[in-house]
């Protein structure tokens, strides 16, 4: 987990389809407007249902949508985390 924390691109073990969810998600996340149908139709050829596109769709937004409330707020960071490894 940590390797793929660090840089899910270099981790070894990941799965086509995690590999794929996870380029999907980077790119909803740095660049929403950029998401097409055919983006969609990847994480299908991979094996994931319409029910799991939205499932992952949904945590993605909800994630950034708590964090921009937070750093909206000025809610500081926990601790634990280090945004500098």
């Amino acid at each position: 987990m940590a390797a793929v924390e660090a840089d899910y691109r270099s981790a070894a073990g990941l799965s086509p389809k995690r590999r794929a969810m996870l380029d999907y998600v980077e790119k909803l996340t740095l660049s929403p407007a950029a998401v097409t149908a055919d983006d969609v139709a990847g994480l299908r050829e991979v094996g994931f249902s319409d029910r799991d596109v939205l499932d992952i769709v949904e945590v993605c937004a909800y994630y950034a949508y708590v964090n921009r409330i937070a750093d909206g707020l000025g809610v500081p960071t926990e601790t634990w985390i280090d945004f500098d490894s």
